[in-house]
């Protein structure tokens, strides 16, 4: 007899294929268009409250059976008005004079998203780590109380005394931000609840700081500093353009260091690292604990960014409500750029040019400034149900909910 055959050994399985880099359509598709189609809900949205908020529109209505036309007239005649009127404040003011005059909306869009694109990279950072920053707001007052001591306190050769603010307003909400990393590297202590704490912190101390005698302005019992020197405010940006400064260019430049910093550094790479495992990256040698110091310093730098431009460029005193809440806003701007950096970017541009068309939309049409708000919450709720945007439109897309979009964002 002959010996049986013995079977061949299976083959080995193929190794699995590498992931494929995102493409320009598929960008697109899964966060463009969806971001984009979410801006047009809120506003749609927002046309409606707009319309059942118009006295015009209710009084029509009151006789809607007898003369509907006179109903939709006043409705479309109320929201052309009124986006009319956020459109001429935000981006073109087609009434002006002259063409200075014009363009002078596109100054006050560009100064309101200075300080949010900054908030919004203090926010954004952490997400990469997988930590979320909430202190934007006590990181902002820091910054703003070191850089404003340095201004009016110091008497600094021009070109000096402008650095040395912008590097202790920066260093000072850079400190502040650490704190927080360093209590979770340490003890373990959440970074959302220590963060909210030194909020109130922050909140307090300016408050007490403003009524001693090295920071109130002689002469006066309100809770305000003395006047930033010339030498330590940031120069006008384009002549014509209001309060536009130089600051818009530092956070341009900071955005773009943040997306370098995420995308193409070592550090970057381990805060990505231990956003996406940390028991993994701490298997691979990395030390977490680092990361986490890292990531709330560097947010806290980028917070201090705004705190700066707000006190050495915009205000140029330091007073109680020098942070205007823009750390808040900084998270929403952070959710709607979805943690990327050139995201952040837009998103804040968007909110500036709500916020300065949103002035003008009151002043002109009677429109409530609430409206503003309304429309950013709208926004972000629909960025956060892709699905809803999905179904409505009927798009052929995998968005990710806002419990999903931490795996996004650490990619």
């Amino acid at each position: 007899m002959s010996a049986p055959a013995t079977e061949a050994p299976a083959a080995p399985p193929p190794p699995p294929a590498a992931p494929s880099r995102p493409t320009a359509t598929s960008f697109w598709r899964s966060t463009a268009l969806p971001s984009l189609l979410s801006i047009a809900m809120a506003l749609v949205v927002g046309a409606v409250l707009i319309a059942f908020s118009d006295d015009d529109v209710r009084e029509a209505a009151s006789y809607f059976f007898a003369r509907p036309g006179d109903t939709l007239g006043a409705v479309f005649s109320s929201i052309a008005e009124a986006y009319g009127a956020l459109f001429r404040g935000s981006v073109l003011d087609v009434r002006a004079d002259s063409v200075v005059g014009a363009l002078r909306p596109i100054g006050q869009t560009l100064l309101f998203a200075t300080p949010l694109i900054a908030g919004g990279l203090a926010v954004a950072i952490p997400f990469k780590a997988g930590m979320f920053n909430i202190g934007a707001e006590g990181q902002i007052i820091l910054a703003a109380i070191g850089a404003a001591y340095v201004g009016f306190a110091f008497d600094l050769p021009v070109g000096v005394h402008l650095v040395v603010a912008v590097a202790v307003g920066v260093l000072g909400g850079a400190l502040w931000g650490a704190i927080p990393g360093a209590l979770k590297a340490t003890t373990g202590a959440h970074e959302v609840i220590t963060t909210i704490m030194l909020n109130y912190v922050a909140r307090f101390l300016i408050l007490f700081l403003l009524g001693t005698t090295y920071f109130q302005r002689e002469g006066r019992a309100d809770p305000i500093s003395p006047q930033i020197a010339d030498t330590a405010t940031l120069p006008a940006l384009i002549p014509g353009f209001g309060r536009l400064n130089w600051a818009f260019v530092l956070v341009l430049a900071a955005a773009a260091l943040a997306w370098w910093l995420v995308n193409r550094s070592t550090v970057g790479f381990r805060l990505r690292a231990v956003g996406a495992n940390a028991e993994a990256a701490r298997t691979a040698g990395m030390s977490v604990p680092r990361a986490y110091v890292t990531a709330m310093a560097l947010a806290g730098g980028f917070a201090g960014l705004a705190g700066v431009s707000q006190v050495l460029g915009s205000e140029r005193v330091l007073t109680t409500g020098i942070s205007a809440g823009l750390g808040f806003d900084a998270i929403t701007v952070a959710l709607l750029g979805r943690a990327n950096p050139v995201g952040v970017v837009a998103a804040g541009l968007l909110f500036g040019a709500l916020k300065a068309g949103g002035l003008t939309m009151q002043a002109q049409t009677g429109t409530s400034l609430d409206i503003v708000v309304v429309l950013q919450a709208l926004i972000v709720l629909f960025i956060a149900a892709p699905a809803l945007i999905s179904a409505i439109f009927r798009l052929r897309t995998t968005g990710a909910g806002v419990g999903q979009l931490s795996k996004g964002w650490n990619g």
